[in-house]
Protein backbone atom coordinates (compact mmCIF):
# COMPACT_ATOMS: atom_id res chain seq x y z
CA UNK A 1 0.00 0.00 0.00
CA UNK A 2 1.12 3.39 -1.16
CA UNK A 3 0.40 6.11 1.22
CA UNK A 4 0.88 10.45 1.42
CA UNK A 5 0.73 10.52 4.98
CA UNK A 6 2.84 7.72 6.43
CA UNK A 7 6.32 7.22 4.01
CA UNK A 8 7.64 3.90 5.66
CA UNK A 9 10.83 3.93 3.27
CA UNK A 10 11.69 7.91 4.00
CA UNK A 11 11.32 6.98 7.49
CA UNK A 12 13.60 4.29 7.88
CA UNK A 13 15.93 6.28 5.49
CA UNK A 14 16.08 9.09 7.46
CA UNK A 15 17.05 6.82 11.18
CA UNK A 16 19.72 5.51 8.69
CA UNK A 17 21.02 9.18 8.04
CA UNK A 18 20.71 9.78 11.68
CA UNK A 19 22.62 6.90 12.72
CA UNK A 20 25.35 7.61 10.20
CA UNK A 21 25.41 11.25 11.48
CA UNK A 22 25.64 10.69 14.75
CA UNK A 23 28.72 8.16 14.06
CA UNK A 24 30.18 10.28 11.79
CA UNK A 25 30.10 13.23 14.17
CA UNK A 26 31.77 10.78 16.80
CA UNK A 27 34.58 10.08 14.75
CA UNK A 28 35.22 13.60 13.43
CA UNK A 29 35.12 14.36 17.38
CA UNK A 30 37.99 11.33 18.01
CA UNK A 31 39.87 12.89 15.28
CA UNK A 32 40.05 16.92 16.61
CA UNK A 33 40.68 15.46 19.85
CA UNK A 34 42.90 12.72 19.27
CA UNK A 35 40.51 10.77 22.54
CA UNK A 36 38.17 7.88 21.92
CA UNK A 37 37.02 8.58 25.49
CA UNK A 38 37.00 12.31 25.26
CA UNK A 39 34.35 12.76 28.71
CA UNK A 40 32.10 10.52 31.04
CA UNK A 41 29.85 10.21 28.71
CA UNK A 42 31.80 8.54 26.00
CA UNK A 43 32.84 5.88 27.85
CA UNK A 44 32.05 6.50 32.25
CA UNK A 45 33.80 3.41 32.82
CA UNK A 46 37.02 3.81 31.38
CA UNK A 47 37.09 7.53 32.01
CA UNK A 48 36.50 6.95 35.48
CA UNK A 49 39.57 4.52 35.59
CA UNK A 50 41.53 6.85 33.21
CA UNK A 51 41.13 9.69 35.57
CA UNK A 52 42.56 8.30 38.18
CA UNK A 53 45.40 6.77 36.91
CA UNK A 54 45.88 10.15 35.23
CA UNK A 55 45.64 11.65 39.20
CA UNK A 56 48.19 8.62 39.80
CA UNK A 57 50.77 9.59 37.00
CA UNK A 58 50.62 13.95 37.96
CA UNK A 59 51.33 12.41 41.64
CA UNK A 60 54.48 10.42 40.49
CA UNK A 61 55.69 13.19 38.76
CA UNK A 62 55.54 15.29 41.79
CA UNK A 63 57.36 12.57 43.80
CA UNK A 64 59.98 12.14 41.54
CA UNK A 65 60.77 15.98 41.41
CA UNK A 66 60.88 15.77 45.47
CA UNK A 67 63.07 12.63 45.31
CA UNK A 68 65.38 14.32 42.95
CA UNK A 69 65.87 17.13 45.62
CA UNK A 70 66.39 14.80 48.16
CA UNK A 71 68.84 12.74 46.68
CA UNK A 72 70.44 16.53 46.45
CA UNK A 73 70.20 16.90 49.95
CA UNK A 74 71.87 13.79 50.96
CA UNK A 75 74.38 14.25 47.91
CA UNK A 76 75.58 17.51 49.56
CA UNK A 77 75.71 15.63 52.81
CA UNK A 78 77.94 12.60 51.81
CA UNK A 79 80.11 15.03 49.64
CA UNK A 80 81.04 17.10 53.25
CA UNK A 81 81.40 13.67 54.58
CA UNK A 82 83.34 12.30 52.11
CA UNK A 83 85.84 15.80 52.35
CA UNK A 84 85.82 15.33 56.20
CA UNK A 85 87.05 12.20 55.93
CA UNK A 86 89.95 12.94 53.40
CA UNK A 87 90.91 15.89 56.21
CA UNK A 88 90.83 13.44 59.50
CA UNK A 89 93.25 11.23 57.35
CA UNK A 90 95.81 14.28 57.10
CA UNK A 91 94.94 14.58 60.55
CA UNK A 92 96.65 11.18 60.93
CA UNK A 93 99.70 11.73 58.81
CA UNK A 94 100.17 15.01 60.94
CA UNK A 95 99.53 13.31 64.32
CA UNK A 96 102.04 10.21 62.76
CA UNK A 97 104.57 12.64 62.28
CA UNK A 98 104.82 13.76 65.66
CA UNK A 99 105.61 10.49 67.26
CA UNK A 100 109.26 11.30 67.21
CA UNK A 101 111.16 13.23 69.73
CA UNK A 102 112.75 15.69 66.76
CA UNK A 103 109.21 16.66 65.47
CA UNK A 104 107.86 20.16 66.10
CA UNK A 105 105.28 19.82 68.21
CA UNK A 106 103.81 22.99 68.56
CA UNK A 107 103.21 23.20 64.33
CA UNK A 108 101.43 20.10 64.48
CA UNK A 109 99.09 20.72 67.14
CA UNK A 110 98.70 23.89 65.07
CA UNK A 111 97.74 22.02 61.89
CA UNK A 112 95.69 19.71 63.70
CA UNK A 113 93.81 22.60 65.26
CA UNK A 114 93.00 24.52 61.79
CA UNK A 115 91.95 21.28 59.91
CA UNK A 116 89.49 20.84 63.10
CA UNK A 117 88.00 24.20 62.72
CA UNK A 118 87.79 23.28 58.98
CA UNK A 119 86.02 20.05 59.69
CA UNK A 120 83.50 22.40 61.40
CA UNK A 121 83.45 24.72 59.05
CA UNK A 122 82.12 21.70 56.04
CA UNK A 123 79.86 20.49 58.67
CA UNK A 124 78.32 23.78 58.94
CA UNK A 125 77.86 24.35 55.53
CA UNK A 126 77.20 20.83 54.32
CA UNK A 127 73.04 21.40 54.09
CA UNK A 128 70.55 22.13 51.22
CA UNK A 129 67.10 23.22 51.43
CA UNK A 130 68.09 24.03 55.12
CA UNK A 131 68.11 20.26 55.64
CA UNK A 132 71.88 18.79 57.50
CA UNK A 133 72.47 15.44 57.49
CA UNK A 134 75.81 16.26 59.35
CA UNK A 135 74.73 18.47 62.17
CA UNK A 136 73.08 16.89 65.12
CA UNK A 137 69.80 18.83 64.45
CA UNK A 138 69.02 17.84 60.67
CA UNK A 139 66.32 20.17 60.25
CA UNK A 140 64.27 17.42 59.46
CA UNK A 141 60.82 16.71 61.44
CA UNK A 142 62.14 14.68 63.72
CA UNK A 143 65.20 17.05 64.09
CA UNK A 144 67.76 13.85 63.96
CA UNK A 145 66.25 12.44 60.39
CA UNK A 146 65.31 13.41 57.27
CA UNK A 147 62.23 11.95 55.24
CA UNK A 148 60.72 12.18 51.97
CA UNK A 149 57.47 10.19 50.20
CA UNK A 150 58.96 7.61 48.20
CA UNK A 151 55.52 6.54 46.43
CA UNK A 152 51.69 6.38 46.81
CA UNK A 153 50.25 2.64 46.76
CA UNK A 154 46.93 1.80 45.37
CA UNK A 155 45.13 -1.23 46.45
CA UNK A 156 42.92 -3.00 43.50
CA UNK A 157 39.65 -1.39 43.90
CA UNK A 158 40.41 1.02 47.14
CA UNK A 159 40.44 4.74 46.44
CA UNK A 160 42.68 5.88 49.49
CA UNK A 161 46.33 5.28 48.42
CA UNK A 162 49.06 4.53 51.25
CA UNK A 163 51.91 6.26 51.10
CA UNK A 164 55.41 4.80 51.33
CA UNK A 165 58.03 6.73 52.99
CA UNK A 166 62.04 6.90 52.99
CA UNK A 167 63.85 7.72 55.74
CA UNK A 168 67.56 8.91 56.28
CA UNK A 169 69.06 9.07 59.65
CA UNK A 170 71.13 12.25 60.47
CA UNK A 171 75.32 10.80 61.17
CA UNK A 172 75.82 13.36 63.57
CA UNK A 173 79.16 14.71 62.87
CA UNK A 174 78.24 17.80 64.92
CA UNK A 175 78.77 16.19 68.34
CA UNK A 176 80.46 12.64 67.03
CA UNK A 177 83.49 14.21 65.35
CA UNK A 178 83.60 18.37 65.64
CA UNK A 179 82.86 17.88 69.34
CA UNK A 180 85.19 15.40 69.93
CA UNK A 181 88.11 16.07 72.51
CA UNK A 182 91.36 15.23 71.08
CA UNK A 183 94.79 15.02 73.24
CA UNK A 184 96.84 17.87 72.08
CA UNK A 185 100.34 16.83 71.10
CA UNK A 186 103.34 17.93 72.93
CA UNK A 187 105.49 15.09 72.90
CA UNK A 188 106.06 11.60 70.81
CA UNK A 189 103.20 10.07 73.55
CA UNK A 190 100.63 12.59 73.13
CA UNK A 191 100.92 12.14 69.29
CA UNK A 192 100.68 8.21 69.44
CA UNK A 193 97.42 8.67 71.62
CA UNK A 194 96.30 11.34 69.47
CA UNK A 195 96.64 8.96 66.27
CA UNK A 196 94.61 6.50 67.92
CA UNK A 197 91.67 8.74 68.53
CA UNK A 198 91.82 10.67 65.07
CA UNK A 199 91.86 6.66 63.55
CA UNK A 200 88.49 5.95 65.94
CA UNK A 201 87.23 9.52 63.92
CA UNK A 202 88.68 8.26 60.39
CA UNK A 203 86.22 4.92 61.58
CA UNK A 204 82.97 7.32 62.30
CA UNK A 205 83.34 9.36 59.62
CA UNK A 206 84.11 6.56 56.83
CA UNK A 207 80.97 4.92 58.27
CA UNK A 208 78.97 8.04 58.20
CA UNK A 209 79.82 8.75 54.29
CA UNK A 210 79.02 5.31 53.73
CA UNK A 211 75.75 5.07 55.35
CA UNK A 212 74.85 8.50 53.42
CA UNK A 213 76.06 7.38 50.11
CA UNK A 214 73.30 3.87 50.61
CA UNK A 215 70.78 6.11 51.13
CA UNK A 216 71.55 8.13 48.29
CA UNK A 217 71.04 5.07 45.97
CA UNK A 218 68.42 4.08 47.79
CA UNK A 219 66.64 7.16 47.01
CA UNK A 220 68.16 7.51 43.61
CA UNK A 221 66.74 4.41 42.42
CA UNK A 222 63.55 5.14 44.17
CA UNK A 223 63.30 8.18 41.70
CA UNK A 224 64.13 6.24 38.60
CA UNK A 225 61.54 3.85 39.49
CA UNK A 226 58.68 5.95 39.66
CA UNK A 227 59.59 7.71 36.94
CA UNK A 228 59.35 4.76 34.74
CA UNK A 229 56.24 4.01 36.79
CA UNK A 230 54.61 7.26 35.05
CA UNK A 231 55.69 6.80 32.10
CA UNK A 232 53.93 3.50 32.01
CA UNK A 233 50.51 4.73 33.80
CA UNK A 234 50.82 7.86 30.98
CA UNK A 235 50.97 4.47 28.35
CA UNK A 236 47.98 3.08 29.88
CA UNK A 237 46.29 6.28 29.95
CA UNK A 238 46.85 6.58 26.23
CA UNK A 239 45.79 3.04 25.40
CA UNK A 240 42.32 3.46 27.21
CA UNK A 241 40.94 7.07 25.78
CA UNK A 242 43.13 7.86 22.64
CA UNK A 243 41.77 7.38 19.40
CA UNK A 244 43.51 5.12 16.50
CA UNK A 245 43.89 7.91 13.77
CA UNK A 246 44.45 5.20 11.13
CA UNK A 247 41.15 3.51 12.06
CA UNK A 248 39.42 6.85 12.83
CA UNK A 249 40.63 7.91 9.15
CA UNK A 250 39.32 4.84 7.34
CA UNK A 251 36.26 4.66 9.53
CA UNK A 252 35.68 8.81 8.41
CA UNK A 253 35.76 7.61 4.98
CA UNK A 254 33.86 5.14 5.27
CA UNK A 255 31.05 6.95 7.25
CA UNK A 256 31.24 10.24 4.43
CA UNK A 257 30.54 7.54 1.57
CA UNK A 258 27.26 5.89 3.87
CA UNK A 259 25.96 9.59 4.29
CA UNK A 260 25.90 10.33 0.81
CA UNK A 261 24.38 7.26 0.29
CA UNK A 262 21.83 7.86 2.96
CA UNK A 263 20.86 10.92 1.57
CA UNK A 264 20.86 9.41 -1.88
CA UNK A 265 18.16 6.60 -0.34
CA UNK A 266 16.40 9.53 1.32
CA UNK A 267 15.72 11.32 -1.80
CA UNK A 268 14.44 8.24 -3.38
CA UNK A 269 12.14 7.65 -0.65
CA UNK A 270 10.75 10.66 -0.64
CA UNK A 271 10.27 10.54 -4.14
CA UNK A 272 7.20 7.91 -3.74
CA UNK A 273 4.37 9.46 -2.76
CA UNK A 274 4.59 11.57 -6.17
CA UNK A 275 4.18 8.55 -7.95
CA UNK A 276 0.83 8.43 -6.48
CA UNK A 277 0.22 11.47 -8.81
CA UNK A 278 0.41 8.98 -12.27
CA UNK A 279 -2.33 7.24 -11.10
CA UNK A 280 -4.72 10.43 -11.02
CA UNK A 281 -4.26 11.31 -14.47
Amino acid sequence: MTSILTNNSAMVALQTLKNINSQLGKTQSDIATGKNVANAKDNAAVWAISKVMETDQSSFKTIQSNLNVADAVVGTARAGAEQITDLLKEMKNLAIGGANDSADFTKIQTDLTAKMEQITSIIGASQMNGINLLATDTGGTVGTEFTVLGSLDRANGVAATTASSITVAGVDFEANIAGATLTAISDSATALTAVGEIEALIDTAVQGAADLGSAGKRISDQSNFVGKLADSLKTGIGSLVDADMEEASARLQALQTQQQLGIQALSIANQAPGAVMSLFR
